[in-house]
């Protein structure tokens, strides 16, 4: 999905390095529902498929852009170089 913020920068990585295994992460929308249900005094609870509880936090996303090792910066044209 375009909101997994974290899926699509492992997405991004895996492109770059030429990977081809991928996990799918929590899309940010979900991550939105369960803070609305919570607002509403609604207990919710996220559980794995084996029944483990899965906590969702701001710690689970990772610093972004992650140091993929390239550089997407150019060099921005000057105003007197432009044609």
């Amino acid at each position: 999905k375009s909101d997994d913020i974290v899926g699509r920068v492992k997405a991004y990585e895996a492109i770059v390095k030429g990977d081809n295994t991928l996990e799918a992460g929590i899309p940010e929308s979900f991550r939105v529902l369960v803070k609305e249900l919570e607002g509403l005094a609604l207990g919710v609870e996220i559980l794995s498929e084996d029944e483990r509880q899965i906590v969702l936090s701001e710690e689970d996303i990772p610093e972004i852009p992650l140091d993929l090792g390239i550089s997407l910066e150019r060099e921005e044209l000057g105003e007197d170089s432009a044609e």
